[in-house]
């Protein structure tokens, strides 16, 4: 698959590190300190517009709390495909867990993206969409005491 793809002077290119990587890795284009219990928004130097259909999924490495204290403060990122104007840089918000600041350099490989196919859905408005209830949270699996 085709992929447009702008990076800002600093940036590194995406790369799969495998031939069979899902996600290919994504750095930051500039060295940051992370302060204690705080989130930053880090640049990657990156605009980049899925095809046609896909939406890119940004998420954390496994590696990034174990390794560096810092987690994705929103979980994932959902980049549309329309988000490729030329101010429309990929940034990271990371979320320092950490009671230490956390120094992070533009050569380390923080999150990665995959590009997920996507359905839009219509709206079908009805009164009711099934007679019986599930139950709540972990309902099917017993973890809820009523």
């Amino acid at each position: 698959m085709k992929v447009k793809i702008s990076h800002l002077i600093g940036s590194t290119l995406p790369k799969y590190q495998t031939a069979d990587s899902a996600g290919f890795d994504i750095s930051p284009s500039v060295d940051s300190v992370i302060a204690p219990e705080s989130i930053a928004i880090i640049p990657t130097g990156l605009i980049i517009e899925a095809p046609p259909g896909y939406f890119l999924m940004i998420s954390a490495r496994s590696s990034l709390s174990v390794k560096k204290g810092l987690m994705l403060a929103n979980g994932i990122g959902i980049i549309d495909r329309d988000f490729a104007g030329p101010n429309d840089e990929i940034k990271l918000l990371l979320y320092n867990f950490t009671q230490q600041p956390v120094e992070i350099k533009s050569s380390e490989r923080l999150a990665q993206g995959i590009f997920v196919p996507f359905a839009t859905a219509e709206w079908e408005e009805v009164g009711q969409i099934r007679p019986i209830d599930r139950g709540g949270i972990g309902h099917s699996g017993g973890y809820i005491k009523e």
